[in-house]
């Protein structure tokens, strides 16, 4: 398809000779899903002129992300022109952490004029997740503490305390945190002033290093957590220590929200990687034992799916799969603001 117009076309067509015909009468709303809210949304929000200008604005703070999701927004009202449609943000979720979470130590006046601050991403999935463990495990959802693991391409964990966001890797935009495909995660602002100073790199090319080229693709060769395991088993140094970073970056943030959230009552893995990768749960958790964080052998390398605990019976913090359904939470989210 060249674009999201001509998705849509080619879905309402195949609706009307395959039926149920007449798709654009039974459609009752439309929700989508847009990374960053920057500090003008805190809420799933009805989509407007107005709103569209806003998110277009908005893509200077995730230019991967953004106008992509712009595009799709214009494409879906043009399509179904008689329906309200409702933008979901990634951020919305995460704007009850504290002052000394999102504010970064620079100049107060610098950052008040270009609005610079943690944000946080992933935030359907976090509340999703988070609302579903809790229901695993029996607690109320306002009195619990959980650490949820969203690993998959993009990658970032989240300390959630009482059902509400208090803290999460990813910050002014997704770059930030744990080690992703292609993003580099943390990485000390000093070393883009090497680059540019010493390596002669522009503003462009660091920004594609660091989110096209970095994270495992940058140490492998391959973005690709799979490509990158079975070198790893094949005998590649390079890969195995890619593995090992990636694991050593979970676990400090896993020891980092346990000092936040004074303990956990679980920590949770979900998406892609999160949900099928037993070696990265495993791995990423090792040598925790003294924490009360203790994963069964047996339950973490089975091939069940679904909601499930991989931590042993007697493990003080318990460690569930729980697989995310970013849409249904959208949907969701669309119903309640209309």
């Amino acid at each position: 398809m060249p674009d999201h117009d001509a998705a849509f076309r080619v879905m309402i067509d195949a609706f009307e000779e395959h039926g149920p015909a007449g798709i654009t009468d039974t459609v009752g709303a439309v929700g989508h899903r847009v990374v960053h809210g920057g500090a003008r949304f805190f809420a799933p929000t009805l989509v407007t002129d107005r709103v569209e200008q806003d998110i277009e604005e908005l893509g200077e703070y995730a230019p991967l992300h953004n106008p992509a999701n712009l595009a799709g927004i214009r494409a879906a009202r043009a399509a179904f022109a008689s329906v309200p449609h409702v933008a979901i943000f990634d951020t919305a979720f995460h704007q009850t952490m504290p002052p000394e979470a999102y504010t970064y130590a620079i100049d107060a006046a610098v950052a008040e004029k270009y609005r610079i601050r943690r944000y946080g991403f992933h935030g359907t999935s976090h509340k999703y997740v988070s609302e579903k463990a809790a229901a695993f495990l029996g607690l109320p959802l306002e009195k619990s503490r959980l650490i949820v693991l969203h690993l998959g391409n993009g990658a970032s964990a989240c300390a959630v305390l009482d059902g509400r966001s208090v803290d999460t890797s990813m910050g002014f935009t997704p770059l930030q945190g744990l080690v992703m495909g292609t993003r580099s995660g943390d990485l000390d602002p000093a070393i883009v002033f090497q680059l540019a100073r010493f390596g002669g790199l522009s503003l462009d090319d660091l920004d594609d290093l660091l989110n096209k080229h970095s994270g495992l693709r940058g140490m492998t060769g391959s973005g690709d957590l799979r490509d990158v395991r079975k070198a790893a088993d094949a005998g590649d140094e390079a890969a195995q220590v890619a593995i090992d970073v990636y694991n050593h970056r979970i676990k400090h943030y896993v020891g980092a929200y346990l000092a936040i959230l004074g303990g956990a009552d679980a920590i949770v893995f979900t998406a892609g990687v999160g949900e099928n990768a037993p070696g990265i749960r495993a791995g990423s958790l090792a040598g925790l034992e003294s924490l009360g964080i203790r994963v069964d052998p047996d339950r973490n390398a089975s091939a069940e799916r679904g909601e499930r605990s991989i931590s042993t019976d007697d493990s003080a913090v318990a460690v569930l799969v729980i697989p995310t359904d970013e849409e249904l939470e959208i949907a969701r989210q669309t119903v309640a603001a209309l």
